[in-house]
């Protein structure tokens, strides 16, 4: 029989994790925590993202040489220089309609610019936008070859079956992962995004199933504990009721998209704390006089618990969350690629992320 010290010896070490939301635009700010964290010295062992956090997660796991500084130019270059003398209080508006109709020449493209066959007809597009664009300037900043290189993070992307609406999760440690695989985890179709279509799969968005991939990880990598850092683009509380229907549909879509994964992490500790007690009731039958009978019946428990610790043995040992903050409520904040937004948004994240780091050390 195994001791308990011999079974906690087949535990792994601890990884360090970074989860990024999608959030269109705002993606801009988990740029700046990540410039933050990155000055830092934190190295992540994983990289997970979705939607615009999957783009976000990609670069950082295969930039071609400095990740932050990647990532920045990254934001730099899908911002638009459109807006630059209108009032703070205006330009929103003005830039997310002027990226609605005009689309971004870096991201995405309307249709109606298209020559198509049933130009009058839109009602009868599945999709507005073609995002052709933004694959093509992700491969710019990302060399997909080093994704398999052991010293960067491992990187794992999800995005939402359009059949079957089920997750499809894409892992650099047994998938080849490329740009159609990150472009297919950005197809949002309330804003009439476009799916991809993969090995017979059409692939919508992976915040339709989920914004913030902590399960994804915790199923990639079962064994290990881990310490979490999660950027959450959409504020779990809002002081102020909202004053009209645009304002209550922002609210409602922060509610949906923002971090749900406390469920998670109290789970991952009931279970762990299950398997302390199997093990702690291991080590004292593995000392006492047992018959031929319970011997046996003790080696079929040991093979179920080493099968329930490989599939849920980790424990989430901290989970550091980075929390945008709102000052207003405009339902479309995400799609404003104004060049003044994006550089205040890097640097909220930076300043965010600084104060965070500082109340937990």
């Amino acid at each position: 029989m195994q001791s308990v010290s011999e079974l906690e010896k087949e535990k792994m070490s601890s990884e360090t994790v970074l989860i990024l939301q999608g959030g269109g635009s705002l993606g801009a700010y988990e740029c700046g925590v990540f410039k933050t964290l990155h000055k830092h010295g934190i190295k992540f062992d994983i990289v997970a993202g979705t939607s615009i956090g999957a783009v976000n997660a990609a670069i950082i796991a295969g930039s071609k040489n400095d990740p932050a500084k990647n990532l920045e130019d990254f934001w730099l270059d899908l911002a638009e220089y459109v807006t630059p003398a209108l009032p703070d209080n205006i330009r929103p508006y003005f830039a997310s309609m002027y990226s609605a109709f005009w689309g971004n020449p870096k991201a995405f493209f309307p249709k109606w610019f298209l020559p198509t066959p049933d130009y009058f007809f839109p009602f009868l597009w599945p999709y507005l936008y073609d995002i052709t664009p933004l694959k093509n300037t992700l491969m710019e900043y990302v060399d997909f070859k080093k994704l398999k290189d052991p010293k960067r993070p491992r990187l794992i992307i999800t995005s939402t079956d359009v059949e079957n609406a089920k997750p499809s999760v894409f892992d650099s440690m047994y998938d080849n992962i490329t740009a159609d695989h990150v472009i297919a985890s950005t197809g949002y179709p309330f804003y009439g995004i476009s799916w991809t279509k993969m090995n017979g799969k059409y692939l919508w968005d992976g915040t339709l199933l989920s914004n913030t991939p902590l399960r994804e990880v915790i199923d990639a990598s079962p064994r290990n504990d881990k310490k979490v850092y999660v950027v959450d683009l959409f504020p779990h509380r809002q002081h102020e009721i909202p004053r009209n229907v645009l304002e209550a549909w922002h609210r409602a879509r922060d509610i949906m998209y923002t971090d749900k994964t406390m469920h998670n992490v109290r789970m991952s500790k009931v279970i762990n704390r299950y398997l302390v007690l199997i093990r702690e009731m291991h080590e004292i039958l593995s000392k006492t006089t047992l018959d031929e009978q319970s011997k046996m019946k003790l080696a079929k428990l040991e093979q179920e618990y080493r099968k329930l610790a490989g599939e849920r043995g980790a424990i989430i040992d901290q989970i550091v969350k980075i929390q945008r903050r709102e000052d207003t409520h405009f339902l479309f904040e995400d799609a404003d690629f104004s060049i003044t937004t994006i550089k205040q948004l890097i640097e909220n994240g930076e300043t965010d992320a600084a104060k965070k780091l500082a109340e937990i050390q």
